[in-house]
């Protein structure tokens, strides 16, 4: 667009230019205007009915003023009282906080990695090409490495734009080995946000560690291998400062053994691998800790029971529970010989495995424990109620506490292995009132629960979930 010189400033060695012929013509309109007032005002003051003259001046200067703005407004040469001069969007720019540049303001959130050289203008490259797709970049976050950066997008897109379409024109712009999935709202959280939720769960529960590392890392299985299972320099090992192997992550344990952390789909940075170590570090200085809180209930017979978090601290109180449990119940619990019972205890309360909560009398005696183990990518529930307290309510009051506590932590799933014959655990299942899938083979049952719908209601709080009386089983 060609520009008038005369609405310009012209400048000489950055300092404006001043004309003399608009300066007389200033002052020259400067002393008119001062004559013409001293006429008007002799005129008045000394003319005959100079009052009245001065009146009906006053009058037509007031009707003047107001038929100027009835008409500038009536034609539009006059702009509205909120314009700032800036130029309105076209109809094709304007977008809300949920469109995309589609017409019928359809978008789409997208979570996208890609490596580029790292020089200048190569991420100025990228982001002209996706403004060009009218694709809006949310958030960035950037990887260093050795020959290059990785830089991790949150994008909303047209709807319309497909991940393949998106794809080719990252690459066309340079970047490689792009990776796209779909995201969520809660993508939307920045990354120093919801990193620090993460060391603050940690801090608060030794037992939120592998949840952690997950939400830290994405998509990936977390496995961890007790101390003395290997030595630091075999394959399954890690030294003390952990190991980056490309889709493996191996950190020393707070306790001394293993994290294994792998995600085949997508290469570990080194970005991450120093955020999971600080976390395992975090959670190394702050020691064994459980949440102190406990719910006082009452069974439908008028016994008061307390539900509450349960660790390695109460071992030999669960070795005294196997002890007054029958062999059938033992049986059914653990599918193998009841002799072996106690050596899966270390195992099942421990925090780095998962989950454990506890059932005890009045008297402190513990009478029914309940586990929620971290299986790799799946969520194992299981169950163990001494015989004298069952069919009271106690395992179905445990399993809709684990099943809360899991879809808190985001399982998508829990499932219980059992057998044919146990009919209070299948009855527990069925009680959830989720949908169940079940597998039966050689008389071993495994009943999966979906958590669609208790993972919508995971943000009420456990008085909400559970009343002060117990149904029975």
């Amino acid at each position: 667009m060609t520009r008038n010189l005369s609405d310009v400033t012209r400048t000489r060695n950055g300092r404006p230019v001043h004309h003399w012929r608009r300066d007389v013509v200033e002052l020259a309109a400067l002393f008119t205007a001062v004559a013409a007032a001293d006429g008007v005002a002799n005129l008045i003051g000394h003319g005959p009915g100079g009052t009245t003259l001065l009146l009906v001046s006053a009058v037509v200067l007031a009707a003047t003023a107001g038929f100027h703005i009835w008409w500038s407004r009536r034609h539009g040469h006059a702009p509205p009282v909120t314009d700032t001069g800036a130029r309105p969007p076209s109809e094709g720019q304007q977008a809300g906080p949920g469109a995309a540049g589609t017409g019928s303001g359809a978008s789409t959130l997208w979570r996208m990695r890609t490596t580029v050289k790292d020089e200048p203008g190569s991420l100025a490259e990228l982001c002209t090409a996706l403004a060009g797709c009218r694709v809006d970049i949310l958030s960035l976050q950037t990887h260093p490495l050795a020959d290059g950066t990785v830089d991790e997008f949150l994008l909303r897109a047209p709807a319309g734009l497909a991940a393949s379409e998106l794809s080719r024109v990252v690459a066309a712009a340079g970047g490689g080995d792009t990776w796209i999935e779909r995201a969520d709202a809660h993508d939307l959280v920045d990354a120093p946000t919801r990193i620090l939720g993460l060391a603050t769960r940690t801090a608060l529960d030794a037992a939120e560690l592998p949840l952690a590392l997950r939400q830290l890392l994405g998509r990936c299985t977390i496995r961890q291998s007790p101390a003395g299972a290997s030595g630091a320099g075999g394959p399954e090992g890690a030294p003390v400062e952990g190991a980056l192997e490309d889709t493996v992550l191996r950190l020393r344990a707070p306790e001394g053994g293993v994290i294994t952390v792998e995600r085949p789909y997508l290469p570990f940075t080194p970005t991450e691998f120093a955020r999971a170590r600080a976390l395992v570090d975090l959670d190394a200085r702050l020691g064994p800790r459980l949440p102190h809180g406990e719910d006082v209930l009452t069974l439908p017979e008028g016994n008061e029971i307390t539900v509450r978090r349960a660790d390695a601290r109460d071992l030999e109180a669960a070795r005294e529970m196997h002890e007054r449990c029958s062999a059938r119940s033992l049986s059914l619990r653990y599918h193998g010989p009841v002799g072996d019972a106690d050596r899966y205890l270390n195992h099942l309360l421990s925090p780095r495995y998962g989950r454990t909560l506890a059932v005890q009398t009045a008297s402190g005696r513990i009478v029914g424990l309940g586990h929620l183990l971290w299986d790799g990518d799946e969520t194992e529930v299981a169950l163990l109620v001494e015989d004298a307290w069952q069919r009271r309510g106690v395992g179905g009051e445990l399993l809709n506490r684990l099943v809360a506590l899991a879809a808190e932590a985001g399982c998508e799933s829990v499932y219980a292995v059992t057998q044919a014959a146990n009919t209070g655990m299948v009855a527990a299942m069925r009680g959830l009132g989720l949908p169940l899938d079940y597998q039966i083979e050689e008389g071993t049952l495994v009943v999966t629960a979906r958590l669609e719908s208790a993972r919508a209601a995971a943000s009420t709080t456990t008085e909400e979930q559970h009343g002060d009386r117990l149904p029975k089983d």
